[in-house]
């Protein structure tokens, strides 16, 4: 066999990886991210509401907490109570709550004292709050998180229907300057796309611990965190893969039920943020890994075969640029709807780059996962 059958047999080889690639990326967007962005919202319109615990966790927030606790305490709704977690604070925020305390009798608060024997993690200042909640429905968000309005509890409570235990909402980050704070919206915005669009395909799995809604007594019924106690972090996103079902999972991506964050300012520590979702997705379902994995796989395929082809056969650019466009199309139609469904500007032509760059930054996450198993802290 010469060099030139060899070649012809490699392009044939690139061809069909290429069409494949792209089949199963066309497959992803047309059955799961399109989903939370066509769908309607179908809450329950109703005059009763059942009472509900927020649940806050900090360490050293007080001025997070003196930010953004308010808006919580002020909220548009007839019966809920906030609780806050101090956990091993060394700043003033025992102090504010204090004060806070004072002003309103719905907020209560919890301390953990710093115990040199145990190693404190949010996950158990999350069981405390959790404990301490007084109601069946409880919300959780950060205490970095500022959520959209005072009808935040109102929104994530209308979809507590009959048989949903468990209530995914939106969260997003504060927009800023810098092509860090664009990659964080990005990231932001896809990785809510994918979670919704397989939660609504009755396959979730996990929840966005910052806007996530649960019931007290699904948590009991699951053990807690008892399965996954030696995981320091991802208490709520564990928790959401091991109790979710193909139906009692609903979604809220409703303007009024958003929650955002200040972003990461530097690279590594969004990075090590990664490495700690990677550690989490290790206890997920395999069916779910291997469909979480599949995507982007295949679209680092569709890119790499894609310039291959263009260099082994320039006579066919125009065929093979045509289907590219069309994937491209897609994805840019789909995300500027995701865009528009969860009040993210200014990102959408840069996200052409960053729809090539996400597969392999996301791989190397894993690996350094891999390599700093052992380096988790609480965040």
């Amino acid at each position: 066999m010469n060099l030139l059958d060899q070649l012809d047999i490699l392009s044939k080889t690139i061809g069909i990886v290429f069409v494949v690639a792209g089949f199963i990326q066309l497959l992803y967007y047309f059955i799961i991210y399109i989903r939370p962005v066509c769908r309607k919202e179908k809450p329950d319109d109703r005059s009763e509401f059942p009472p509900v615990s927020v649940i806050v966790c900090a360490r050293n927030e007080k001025e997070n907490l003196e930010a953004g606790l308010v808006l919580l305490l002020t909220q548009d709704y007839p019966q809920y109570e906030v609780i806050v977690v101090n956990d091993c604070s060394e700043d003033s925020t025992e102090e504010l709550l204090t004060v806070l305390k004072s002003r309103y009798a719905h907020l209560r608060s919890t301390i953990i004292k710093q115990d040199a024997s145990f190693r404190n993690s949010k996950k158990f200042a999350s069981f405390i709050g959790i404990k301490a909640a007084q109601y069946e429905w409880m919300l959780f968000t950060d205490a970095g998180c500022r959520v959209a309005g005072n009808q935040w509890i109102r929104s994530m409570s209308r979809y507590f229907k009959p048989g949903k235990s468990i209530i995914l909402g939106y969260g997003g980050y504060l927009a800023g300057k810098g092509l860090l704070n664009k990659w964080i919206q990005y990231t932001a915005c896809f990785d809510t796309l994918r979670c919704f669009g397989f939660a609504l395909c009755r396959m979730p799995y996990m929840g966005i611990g910052r806007n996530l809604a649960y019931r007290k007594s699904l948590f009991y019924q699951h053990n807690g965190s008892a399965r996954h106690v030696h995981v320091l972090s991802g208490e709520n996103d564990l928790f959401v893969s091991q109790a979710a079902t193909s139906r009692n999972v609903a979604v809220n991506s409703e303007p009024a039920a958003h929650t955002y964050s200040a972003p990461k300012t530097e690279f590594r520590d969004w990075m090590r943020r990664q490495c700690e979702h990677y550690a989490i997705l290790e206890y997920a379902k395999w069916h779910h890994l291997l469909l979480l994995w599949t995507e982007p796989f295949s679209r680092i395929l569709l890119w790499t075969s894609f310039v291959s082809l263009c260099i082994l056969h320039p006579d066919g650019i125009p065929y093979f640029f045509c289907i590219f466009l069309f994937r491209m199309s897609i994805f840019l139609l789909i995300f500027r709807w995701a865009m528009k469904r969860f009040k993210v500007k200014g990102i959408l032509w840069i996200s052409v780059f960053f729809d090539l760059v996400m597969p392999f930054i996301y791989a190397h996450a894993y690996i350094l996962n891999k390599m700093l198993l052992n380096q988790q802290k609480w965040k």
